[in-house]
């Protein structure tokens, strides 16, 4: 597969006769939508040949029970793990079940040999993290126990196959609770077949201050769980400024720490599947930006004749346009960008990627991953 960047002047017909490629493939593989306009600096992913989807390293996405049936078939054949957001749970350790039944996932992932994972997260009533629930919860061994014992049953019942570890913003006083939890959780689902894996905020040391990071010990986690994803992602958020949303040299900063703590065969590295659309000029407590897929950003740039450029530095795509009188600009993600994170797992030998969320098909990305580790039979 070779990667292109749109010129003045291409066309979907003008690019497949100099690549010799069928254009029905370069609007399947891309997503392009009817007409089939191009914006200059958009990047292509051109397939000049076949291969069999075959999974050489572990490849893992987020799923709310509300992603679109389609979508999540499209997306299994990719897929070595299906994670399910989400269950929460009691201060006593009672499971709560996502809004809307799970079921149906559960069985879709197995029918694909996809491992479903129950993803378990402490949130309140609002939706947020909540930190207090987190704490009573890991500071009693009765509820603890309960909790656990709680999850292999519902695994059991249902067909999970595995448990994922969701938890912000953990006190800095609950950090050995913390791990723990963990190391109780995964040696108590081991002894009945179930691996265990936790997700970690992007530190990139171990005195790292700050909510996001004080409750979560890289080295003592990597030992506790049989595997761990690194989210790295949301450098540019909702609230903040403009900016990449996994900017390269970021990410590769939490990576170069987190391998000097645990080995990098337990390490998957988070990527983001969305990108944001950014009101200007930025005003703190004020601005607010929209998510948006990666096909939508592209498709934004053609509508408004926006031309995308490429940070060699965050290596992510941009653009500014004007709409109604607002200047906006726009991050996102496209094939160049994550060539360049699949780049880095193959360069420390990580486990794999792991991807939130998987919500939006973007099928470049699938393609590009798939060629990029393809094994041949």
């Amino acid at each position: 597969m070779e990667i292109y960047v749109v010129k003045q002047g291409d066309t979907v017909n003008s690019l497949a006769g100099l690549y010799q490629v069928d254009s029905e493939r370069l609007i399947y593989d891309n997503q392009l939508i009817y007409p089939y306009e191009l914006a200059v600096g958009q990047a292509l992913l051109i397939q000049t040949g076949t291969a069999d989807i075959s999974r050489s390293i572990i490849s893992g996405g987020y799923a709310y029970t509300f992603i679109s049936d389609w979508v999540l078939e499209q997306t299994l054949p990719y897929l070595s793990e299906l994670y399910i957001f989400s269950y929460g749970f009691t201060t006593t350790g009672e499971l709560i079940p996502p809004e809307l039944d799970d079921s149906w996932m559960i069985s879709e992932a197995r029918e694909y040999s996809t491992v479903p994972v129950l993803t378990l997260t402490p949130f309140d009533e609002t939706g947020n993290f909540n930190n207090q629930l987190i704490s009573v919860m890991i500071n009693s061994e009765e509820n603890k126990n309960n909790l656990i014992e709680n999850i292999i049953t519902t695994m059991n019942e249902k067909g999970y196959e595995a448990l994922d570890i969701d938890f912000e913003f953990i006190l800095a006083e609950d950090r050995d609770a913390f791990t723990n939890f963990v190391r109780q959780c995964t040696e108590r689902l081991n002894e009945v077949g179930y691996e265990v894996s936790v997700a970690l905020a992007p530190k990139t040391s171990a005195d790292q201050r700050g909510l996001l990071y004080e409750g979560k010990d890289y080295r003592a986690l990597g030992e506790a769980a049989n595997h761990v994803l690194l989210m790295t992602y949301e450098w540019g958020y909702t609230y903040g400024p403009a900016m990449a949303v996994a900017p390269l040299n970021m990410v590769r900063r939490v990576v170069e720490y987190a391998v000097t703590e645990i080995p990098p065969e337990k390490i998957s590295l988070g990527i983001p599947n969305y990108g944001y659309d950014w009101p200007l000029p930025y005003q703190r407590g004020i601005s607010r930006a929209r998510t948006i897929g990666n096909i939508e950003a592209v498709r934004i740039a053609v509508e408004n004749g926006a031309e995308i450029k490429f940070d060699e530095t965050a290596m992510s795509p941009y653009f500014n346009y004007e709409k109604e009188g607002i200047m906006h600009e726009v991050w996102f993600e496209d094939v160049r960008s994550l060539r360049a994170k699949f780049g880095l797992i193959s360069e420390y030998g990580l486990r794999g990627a792991g991807y939130w969320q998987i919500m939006q098909f973007f099928r470049a990305n699938w393609l590009l991953l798939q060629d990029t580790f393809y094994i041949t039979k």
